[in-house]
């Protein structure tokens, strides 16, 4: 098939980000065939009126727990060890088969709905190669673009990385599979004895990157960057989830080996895992890409991670800068480069930079356009980046291709059952909360409220001495 974008905005992204004002995109079968202006499309070629709207890549999350994702916002006001506890030790685990497959399918649904067209399923819900398989059953049956970051919290990576069973699951489901890509994905504690070797191996044999969990506080820390960096496990393509609590020698071992940071800001500012890093980052030269973490807390859409993650960079230079009696007259992270964050970082991050990422002749048409012309938000559109970064949100999502298929379509998703995948997450809801029982269940999703001390406030009184001209307590 053909199509092409008409007279948008057009944000290409590529190395010398050249934006585009009034531009087509066309698109030819799975690839994008030329940018630029008044350009002509085959014969039958469908006609996307892009007038009034921003064209740009699909974005890309380099970090979700898809199958937590039935879940949606049960954990809103959890902690990190909250989360431990819940997910890790207790309740993680009553999760079947076809709860992780109505976890994944929903989370996919709402990835292509929300623009982000490539996504690594952070999948470390996957106790058994039943739980995989339906993980990957459900990632296929949503038109985007997937990578299987393959965990399980349930056992050691030592263990479960050199079981038949894993190896069986990747010689059936990986190997000449239809996802987009496949990873390893599991956490180093720091333990000298350093057992996670053993996975790293199976990641090395087995021709994939790691992910990891890296810099969250209380969880994991310098020793585990220490024992990767000594052992040759520091590769360029190591992904480093949220990154924010290492020292400035593990930043120097992940820029010296080439690896990148994803940074979940939601995450990092809320549950606990240390400051979001990206000013860290920034001064030691780490590539950064963006993702969201979890449904079971906060919002699924890079929009999100994107106004957060300047919100926090810039909130960080202000507080550094006060506590010197100094004022910060220019922010160093702009609009601009979280855009690229979301879109082209998270390609450089999983190794497809010359796939997508960018609206270049060559590259995958995996293409947004943001438009609505129904609200008052997404007009004018005097700076594009900032734009994007900070007024567009999900319902602004008009149009989503994924390798050349149209999958949302004026504002509404194409082919897509979300009556089935309804269904299929209120019974994986129905099951767990009946397995845990009313009281549990309400307890898990509202956990207490530590009792709040309040200072005693030498201005506050209560009367008013008309004789002596004073308030008295």
């Amino acid at each position: 098939m053909s199509a092409i974008f008409r007279n948008g905005l057009v944000l290409t992204m590529d190395d010398a980000h050249t934006v585009l004002p009034g531009a087509d995109v066309l698109v030819i079968d799975d690839r994008i065939a030329e940018v630029g202006h008044g350009l002509t499309a085959p014969d039958g070629a469908e006609e996307i009126d892009a007038s009034g709207g921003i064209v740009m890549p699909g974005m890309i999350d380099t970090h979700r727990h898809m199958w937590q994702t039935a879940m949606r916002g049960y954990g809103a006001d959890w902690t990190l060890s909250q989360y431990f506890v819940w997910y890790y030790l207790e309740s993680g685990k009553l999760f079947r088969p076809e709860d992780v497959y109505a976890g994944n399918l929903l989370s996919a649904i709402e990835a292509i709905d929300s623009g982000v067209t490539t996504t690594v399923d952070w999948s470390h819900g996957l106790q058994t190669p039943q739980h995989a398989d339906a993980a990957v059953d459900a990632l296929e049956a949503v038109p985007g673009r997937f990578v299987l970051a393959y965990g399980n919290i349930q056992q050691g990576p030592w263990q479960w990385t050199t079981s038949d069973g894993f190896r069986d699951f990747v010689r059936r489901r990986i190997d000449g599979g239809k996802l987009a890509g496949f990873q390893l994905a599991f956490d180093v504690t720091g333990d000298p004895a350093f057992p996670e070797k053993a996975a790293f191996e199976a990641a090395r044999e087995l021709g994939v990157a790691v992910t990891t969990h890296a810099g969250v506080w209380g969880a994991t820390n310098d020793d585990g960057i220490r024992l990767m960096y000594e052992n040759g496990f520091m590769t360029p393509g190591t992904v480093y989830v949220h990154a924010a609590t290492l020292s400035s020698d593990s930043y120097h071992r992940i820029a010296a080996t080439g690896g990148s940071v994803s940074v979940s800001t939601e995450s990092e500012q809320s549950a606990g895992q240390g400051y979001p890093p990206t000013w860290q980052l920034r001064r030691h030269g780490i590539p950064v890409s963006l993702s969201m973490d979890t449904s079971v807390w906060w919002s699924g859409d890079l929009f999100s991670a994107m106004r957060t993650t300047l919100s926090a960079d810039r909130s960080r230079e202000h507080l550094e800068a006060h506590a010197q009696q100094q004022t910060i007259t220019n922010h160093h992270l702009r609009a601009e480069q979280v855009v690229d964050w979301a879109t082209r970082g998270g390609a450089r991050a999983l190794g497809m930079d010359s796939k997508v990422g960018a609206l270049t002749p060559g590259r995958q048409a995996d293409i947004v356009l943001l438009k609505n012309d129904a609200s008052p938000v997404m007009f004018p559109v005097l700076h594009p980046y900032g734009h994007v970064a900070f007024q567009a949100q999900r319902g602004d999502v008009h149009t989503v291709l994924v390798g050349g298929k149209v999958v949302k379509r004026d504002g509404k998703l194409v082919g897509v059952d979300l009556a089935a995948a309804r269904a299929k997450v209120e019974a994986t809801v129905s099951f767990l909360r009946e397995t845990l029982g009313e009281e549990a269940w309400l307890r898990g999703m509202n956990p207490d409220i530590p009792a709040a001390e309040l200072f005693d406030n030498p201005y506050q009184y209560t009367q008013w001495d008309a004789g002596s001209a004073q308030w008295k307590h």
